[in-house]
């Protein structure tokens, strides 16, 4: 299972339409709500996202705090908070985004108080919704309507197009199909994108994101390893790790022979479901 180098370069023509609109829509738009994966919080990041909204009032949504390494993802927010960002961690599956809700509020009285020293009516919030594919964009709008308002998937590219989305009187949100950046010059990040789904699995194979995953759990979370698949050291091509994971999983073809591409989405499957534990794959260096 020796790891390819393959390069991962993805930007497909409805990021640059997306951003497009939403440079197009941005003088509709009164606050960002940027939502990054708590799992990925620096490679799930949209790199030139300033100079997409330009001087918008931005909060930086972590979803799926719930999966997290808290300690870890704690420091990013922290290094984003002195950044000057306001940072949200949610929790997507207790469904409480009142922090939120009172955040959005509380921008929105500053700005209905300009409109009205202007000679303006006061209105809702309109709130454009960001981020990498698969991030929890749409569920994170479930959650602030309080119904199935938007559609859910588990790979990127689900949402195609910019919608606007009432939750009350007194916010409205814009939801935007995933984006990224024209280029991913980090292969790191770019390999952790595409382990937690953010990049299309079109583009690198199972085997190779496998490899990217066990190599990078020996790293961070080696006791995991040995917790799920009784993996104690990892070996240079993986081979025996695949062997080991196959017997104790049952991923065996006729004659006992080790079945690697099941094998790989075990592991794959195994991280985007939690079975490896909470996690983060980032560290601020």
């Amino acid at each position: 299972m020796n790891e390819n180098k393959t390069n991962i370069n993805w930007y497909p023509g409805h990021m640059a339409k997306t951003r497009r609109e939403i440079s197009e829509k941005l003088n509709l738009i009164d606050i960002v709500f940027e939502v990054i994966d708590a799992r990925m919080p620096l490679s799930s990041k949209v790199v030139d996202i300033d100079d997409l909204i330009k001087d918008k009032p931005k909060v930086l949504v972590m979803t799926k705090y719930d999966l997290c390494d808290k300690e870890e993802t704690n420091k990013i927010g922290k290094y984003y908070e002195e950044l000057g960002y306001k940072v949200v961690y949610c929790d997507l599956m207790s469904g409480n985004t009142n922090e939120l809700i009172n955040i959005s509020k509380n921008i929105m009285n500053d700005i209905n108080k300009d409109r009205i020293n202007k000679g303006m009516k006061e209105r809702a919030a309109r709130i454009l919704i960001v981020g990498a594919p698969n991030v929890g964009k749409s569920t994170l709008i479930n959650r602030l309507v309080g119904k199935k308002a938007a559609g859910v998937g588990n790979k990127p590219g689900f949402t195609k197009n910019l919608s606007w989305i009432r939750i009350n009187k007194d916010l409205e949100l814009l939801d935007s199909p995933g984006i990224l950046w024209p280029k991913l010059e980090n292969q790191e990040m770019a390999h952790i994108l595409a382990s937690l789904s953010s990049i299309k699995e079109e583009i690198l194979n199972n085997d190779q994101i496998a490899s990217f995953i066990l190599r990078k759990m020996y790293e961070l979370y080696p006791d995991r390893l040995m917790e799920r698949y009784g993996i104690e050291e990892l070996d240079e091509d993986l081979i025996e790790a695949y062997d080991m994971i196959g017997r104790r999983r049952g991923a065996l073809s006729r004659g006992g022979v080790t079945d690697y591409e099941r094998v790989s989405d075990i592991i794959i499957r195994d991280l985007k479901n939690g079975y490896l534990g909470a996690i983060t794959l980032d560290r601020l260096k």
